[in-house]
């Protein structure tokens, strides 16, 4: 991520705001740190045609412990 930071003012629905904050504090983190992995999250899903590296690397390990399943029930 980049170590410079550009202050920003929005608004959001005080319920949202609530639950990151109850995360942050959960996880030990600051609020703008979350927020800043929603954003990345948000962007790259949007932005990429192809999927994440995690959901193709879940994919893989599916096929690979059940591809005799998805065989049968392919017929």
């Amino acid at each position: 991520m980049t170590t410079g930071r550009e202050k920003f003012s929005s608004k959001a629905d005080p319920k949202l705001l609530g639950k990151m904050r109850q995360m942050a504090e959960k996880e030990g983190r600051q609020f703008q740190s979350l927020l800043e992995d929603a954003l990345s999250e948000y962007i790259e899903r949007h932005q990429s045609e192809r999927p994440r590296a995690h959901v193709l690397e879940a994919f893989g390990l599916s096929m690979q412990e059940f591809d005799e399943l998805y065989k049968n029930l392919a017929k």
